[in-house]
């Protein structure tokens, strides 16, 4: 783990199957491979979000699948590993069920997207221009 570990974060990652914890934990590795500068908070009173001039994308749990939503409606995915949420307004999600293989470059290539575009002030104010 090379990030700031909040520890909202770590308690709602305790409370998780092994399984989901491990999909958890291998993502915010990757996450915080993507860019250092990225934190994690706890918003919505549980979930833990990633943050960077703007939201990356946040973890979920859910019954049988773990979800990475992404805050970013028009990032690229030429490795097509972005399987949910098409067509929605605000960002999309992969959803990773207990015995998915991450690629993990393809991951820091979509978060490395977002992280540029939040950099310029978001794909709201991107799309405007």
């Amino acid at each position: 783990m090379t990030g700031r570990a909040h520890p909202g974060v770590d308690a709602y990652l305790a409370k998780l199957p092994d399984w989901q914890r491990s999909i958890c934990e291998e993502l915010r590795d990757i996450i915080w491979a993507t860019d250092p500068d990225i934190e994690e908070t706890i918003k919505r009173s549980v979930q833990p979000y990633f943050v960077l001039k703007g939201n990356v994308c946040a973890l979920l749990a859910t019954k049988d699948h773990v979800n990475l939503f992404l805050y970013d409606p028009t990032v690229s995915d030429p490795s097509g590993i972005i399987n949910q949420g098409h067509g929605n307004a605000t960002g999309r999600a992969i959803q990773i069920y207990e015995h998915d293989e991450i690629n993990r470059d393809a991951a820091m290539g979509v978060l490395g997207e977002i992280v540029a575009n939040n950099r310029q002030g978001g794909w709201r104010r991107l799309n405007r221009s």
